[in-house]
Order: structure tokens, then C-alpha cells, then sequence
């Protein structure tokens, strides 16, 4: 079983890289972008076969690991 996390900055949160993508792409003639948020993607494969737990788990990783909770949003994908 495969578990996708989707980490991002939450709303608000000063987002230099995603600022500093936005400006390239201008530099670049792209000049329609007017915003950019850059996240994270990470994949972990599990030995876990019940999705339910699998979720809840990968849920518990991004608590303590993956996401820093009080600047950063997560979302879990079980596949």
C-alpha cells in the first residue's frame, strides 16, 4: 500500500520560495502568475493493508514528522 502526503504552507504564512518562483517566472515572460505557493510532496510505501488505519497512522507521522502543524496544512492519499 502506497501513502501520498501533500504538505503545504497554510494560509497566511509568508511563502518566500513560492515568491521567488512567482518573480522567475515573471523574469521568464510568464507575467499571468500572480501567486505561488510551493509545498512538498513525500511517498511512503506501507506494509499496512487496511486503508482506515493506513490513514490514520501516516496521519500520526505528519503530526510528529512530516508536517510542522503550526505553519504547515497536510493532506494523506492512501492508494
Amino acid at each position: 500500500m502506497k501513502a501520498r502526503v501533500h504538505v503545504m504552507l497554510k494560509d497566511g504564512v509568508l511563502d518566500p520560495q513560492g515568491e521567488a518562483v512567482r518573480h522567475a517566472l515573471a523574469t521568464l515572460g510568464f507575467g499571468g502568475v500572480t501567486g505561488v505557493r510551493q509545498g512538498k510532496v513525500i511517498e511512503l510505501d506501507l506494509t499496512a493493508t487496511d486503508a482506515a488505519a493506513a490513514k490514520t497512522e501516516v496521519a500520526k507521522m505528519c503530526e510528529k514528522l512530516l508536517a510542522n502543524t503550526v505553519i504547515e496544512k497536510y493532506s494523506v492519499e492512501i492508494a
